[in-house]
């Protein structure tokens, strides 16, 4: 079926999806677009480190370690309901942020925004499991990974026009007022379509199991958040190591709650649908790459000495090639299937390689050849575009569509650990090689160790794409919610 008879197909269907894209698109935007603020920030607030440091962080961690509740809350009181909810709290802290008169208030509202970003992010992907039928699906999960794809990419580019616009003289405050518009106008316009059937009667929120997530994945984040930059304390290896103890009383409590007929926050049985666990794995891997952002910049500045604004439009065709690598997946995959997912992250590990090559064979202090490395660039973006979707298919298909939004919450959670596991194990890396020393050369040699830990990471995850591909598959749903493959 053509991407131009799905869409006359169900109008209404599309326009409420189009709706909950709004939650996939502001939750990155406003991750990145802060970046570029954090010195307008400073000169007004009078902000210390530590406080530019949290509201980066905070909005971070918070917004990791809620998605599997905002993705669950989805699955019991209606994914519609919870998005406009959501999305109402989104636009107040926005509000907050946009107003804050100072750094704590600023900090408050970005806490505020990532646990309401949480709770209406899941929903658009869970929906693509509920309101479109089979045929339908990967036009749909391409248009998801297109428009993640460029809010990630517009962010800190639209971020440093509205700082420079200065637009009614309030700065940085506007990168957070933005929202105000986008948001009131989807609440004015998308509320008449929310038409959805009542959720299970049976199914209730589970408090516990949702405070021992919260907990578990807190022991995880913060520190993986803010340990490199408080310099590995104690109280960081002290909630690492709580990791495993509250995730073991997590499952145990989640498995008593199932045996009791209850409805788990997990449920246990979706949890060991076969193949769901490697394919988390490979969502892990897959995000391995969260470390080139930051890494590339500090490269490109410290080691080629190019300004911020040159150094952000090196990062545009990577960011083209993650725009149309989404729209071409629905194409490719008559051809490729859910190999794509392999392909892609094949290209991405080619792209790593390739940069770290060219870069190898520069002379260190120069800048390497623009045009290899702007085709690199896009090869890089093009593979994590191809693969997003497909990837995110193949993980979120194998559950009963009344757990998509336990499993989208599931999912999204893991991208976000995968880039915090990044930044913390791979930015740990090249840091760790540059100890004291600043010059072109140890800088230059350390990007090249982390392009090539990127590599294989995405070398072992399309190696267990594969794996995962070939094995057998039964698309039939068990009463108990499983996809057997």
């Amino acid at each position: 079926m053509s991407a131009h008879s799905i869409l006359q197909a169900e109008p209404r269907r599309w326009a409420m999806f189009v709706i909950l894209l709004v939650g996939a698109f502001l939750p990155p935007l406003d991750f990145f677009i802060v970046n570029v603020a954090l010195p307008a920030i400073h000169n007004e607030l009078s902000t210390s480190s530590s406080a530019e440091q949290l509201v980066i962080s905070s909005y971070a961690a918070v917004y990791a370690v809620t998605l599997i509740t905002g993705g669950r809350l989805g699955d019991i009181y209606g994914r519609g309901k919870m998005f406009f909810l959501g999305l109402i709290g989104f636009t107040a802290a926005s509000l907050l942020c946009g107003f804050a008169w100072s750094s704590w208030i600023l900090i408050a509202g970005r806490i505020l925004q990532g646990a309401t970003a949480a709770i209406m992010a899941p929903q658009a992907l869970a929906a693509v499991q509920v309101i479109f039928p089979e045929a339908e699906r990967p036009l749909a999960l391409s248009i998801y990974g297109a428009v993640f794809g460029l809010a990630s990419v517009i962010g800190q580019v639209l971020g440093g026009i509205l700082i420079s616009a200065d637009l009614f003289h309030l700065g940085w405050r506007t990168i957070f007022l933005v929202n105000l518009p986008v948001t009131l106008l989807v609440i004015l316009f998308g509320l008449p379509l929310l038409q959805e059937k009542r959720p299970r009667a049976a199914q209730r929120l589970d408090p516990v199991g949702t405070l021992l997530a919260t907990l578990t994945l807190s022991t995880l984040i913060v520190p993986l958040i803010e340990g490199r930059e408080a310099g590995w304390p104690w109280w960081t290896w002290l909630l690492f190591s709580a990791f495993p103890l509250l995730a073991s009383l997590l499952w145990r409590y989640e498995h008593h709650l199932s045996r009791k007929g209850g409805s788990p926050l997990l449920n246990p049985k979706v949890l060991r649908a076969p193949g769901l666990g490697q394919g988390l794995m490979i969502v892990l891997l897959f995000y391995s790459i969260g470390a080139f952002f930051l890494l590339f910049s500090v490269y490109l500045q410290s080691a080629l000495h190019l300004n911020a604004l040159v150094a952000g439009t090196l990062f545009l065709p990577f960011g083209v090639g993650f725009l149309i690598g989404p729209l071409l997946t629905p194409y490719l995959r008559q051809y490729a299937g859910n190999y794509l997912s392999a392909i892609g992250m094949g290209c991405e590990t080619a792209g790593l390689a390739g940069m770290a090559g060219l870069i190898a064979t520069t002379m260190p202090g120069h800048s390497p050849a623009m045009l290899p490395l702007a085709m690199l660039l896009f090869l890089t973006g093009l593979g994590q575009g191809l693969a997003m979707p497909t990837l995110v298919r193949m993980v979120t298909g194998r559950v009963a569509p009344q757990f998509s939004g336990m499993i989208a919450g599931v999912t999204s959670s893991t991208l976000q650990i995968s880039t915090a596991l990044s930044v913390a194990v791979i930015g740990g890396i090249f840091y760790s090689m540059l100890g004291n020393g600043n010059s072109v050369a140890i800088i230059t040699h350390a990007f090249i160790v982390a392009l090539l830990t990127m590599a294989i990471c995405l070398a072992v995850g399309a190696g267990l794409s594969i794996r995962l591909i070939r094995r057998s598959f039964d698309r039939s749903m068990t009463p108990d919610g499983l996809s057997q493959r």
